[in-house]
């Protein structure tokens, strides 16, 4: 569960009778309020080998989008970091697009591909290929009428590549999921998928040169190679539920944060388990984490740039109270009653008072409305 799919189940939570459109859908790794949904699939569901296999079907998701039939919807929202955004909508209905980036691995190409492990051949083709699909995004680009940033680095990449406007409102944090704790244990946390540009290796080598305990909770296609960089006070966890992240996240020193994200929830997670962050300065940490306050940033992407941050971190005592505060900002019910706002100020007529409605009902915890004209795509 990552950002986007965050925001597909608070967005579930809101409008529980809208049916749901993704290209691929993988029951077994649904929490359990989005495996009750009516979600509906691309074809692309059907392809050989697409529970481990589905990056290497990118060429195709352009036509499973487009493959959807919406024109019964009155309004669509979309949570988007690649495709979604591309659904088409019938002349007279509105689209809302959240975004959460521009598709990374074709915009910051160079980036990406720097840190990942593609052979000599993928990186001759892919560039050919990823011609094709910049300028598919550039056309699907136009098709939402509003978009919705997680951040204001987002709203002006949004800005800069598909010149448009966004309205900036955070992702949901389940603030309830997590817990407070008096027992604080001596490691540090990260709290990510194993991909490579996340940085992961930086917190590995900055706790190794400081002889400090680290836990690493989460999984993905990096998980090998950081393995070998790892020695016996760095502990892989894999992914875990609910109640194991919490437990770790509340008694940790701090929660590291090394990569630069275009948002980053895991640091507002800590916070709500009553924990400070380290973290790079950079990307939606910088609009989140309050420095000296919520926790410390380091300015190199590098471990000794890390190091440096931890040994004044040791130094300095922090507020469970004032950091779980911090957190509650950004809450799902938050989230929920800002994007209400938002439809209910530029949705059709046929929608306009059932959403304004619904945002002043979730103002006084009510949350459970249906709008049966109203499509979620992610």
């Amino acid at each position: 569960m990552g950002g986007a799919e965050r925001v597909a189940e608070a967005m579930h939570d809101s409008f529980p009778g809208a049916p749901m459109y993704t290209t691929v859908a993988l029951p077994q790794s649904l929490p359990k309020r989005l495996r009750t949904a009516d979600i509906r699939t691309s074809p692309l569901q059907h392809l050989p080998a697409i529970k481990t296999r589905f990056r290497h079907y990118f060429m195709l998701y352009p036509f499973a989008v487009e493959h959807f039939d919406l024109s019964s919807y009155d309004l669509i929202f979309s949570s988007s970091s690649g495709y979604a955004k591309g659904v088409r909508r019938r002349r007279n209905a509105i689209h809302v697009c959240y975004c959460h980036t521009p598709m990374r691995w074709i915009w910051r190409y160079d980036d990406y591909v720097a840190r990942e492990r593609f052979g000599a051949g993928a990186r001759t083709l892919l560039p050919m290929a990823l011609w094709g699909l910049r300028k598919w995004d550039l056309r699907a680009a136009k098709q939402p009428n509003y978009y919705i940033a997680n951040s204001h680095l987002v709203a002006e990449r949004i800005k800069k590549i598909y010149g448009r406007e966004a309205h900036v409102i955070p992702p949901p944090i389940d603030v309830n999921r997590f817990h407070m704790s008096n027992d604080i244990e001596d490691y540090y946390l990260i709290l990510s998928r194993l991909m490579p540009y996340k940085r992961i290796d930086i917190a590995i080598e900055a706790c190794k040169r400081m002889n400090r305990r680290l836990v690493i909770i989460g999984d993905g296609p990096d998980r090998a190679r950081l393995e070998k960089l790892g020695d016996d006070r760095i502990e892989f966890l894999g992914r875990q539920p609910d109640q194991i992240v919490n437990y770790y996240a509340a008694r940790c020193r701090a929660l590291l944060f090394p990569g630069e994200e275009d948002f980053g929830m895991a640091p507002l997670e800590a916070n709500a388990a009553g924990r400070p962050v380290i973290a790079y300065r950079g990307g939606g940490a910088a609009e989140t984490v309050i420095d000296g306050k919520t926790g410390l940033f380091f300015d190199e992407p590098d471990s000794r740039s890390l190091s440096t941050a931890i040994e004044r971190f040791e130094s300095m005592a922090w507020s469970q109270i004032l950091l779980r505060r911090h957190a509650e900002k950004f809450d799902s019910n938050v989230f929920a009653f800002r994007v209400l706002q938002f439809l209910g100020s530029v949705a059709p007529a046929s929608c306009t008072n059932e959403l304004l409605s619904g945002a002043r009902l979730l103002s006084l915890n009510v949350s459970k409305r249906v709008w049966p004209r109203l499509a979620v795509v992610g």
